[in-house]
């Protein structure tokens, strides 16, 4: 979250991918921050992932993220 805030500070397009389980934590760190980061929230829990399923989940969240940078690089 830290550097997800100094890098939009520093004007470059960023977001950040956490899982389901830390959403609440995210938007309190976000706003105690004073950030509005782009946050990409995948299924939870990974560390115990197959690299298949890993593989899948990334999947699945690369065009949102692909979204967030592209989106704010317009802006």
């Amino acid at each position: 979250m830290h550097d997800t805030a100094d890098l939009e500070s520093r004007g470059i397009p960023s977001a950040f991918v956490a899982t389901v389980e830390f959403t609440d934590g995210a938007v309190r760190q976000a706003k105690a921050l004073g950030a509005d980061p782009h946050a990409i929230y995948v299924e939870h829990p990974i560390q115990d992932r197959t690299d298949a399923e890993m593989q899948e989940i990334s999947d699945a969240a690369l065009e949102e993220v692909l979204a967030a940078l592209v989106a704010k690089q317009a802006v």
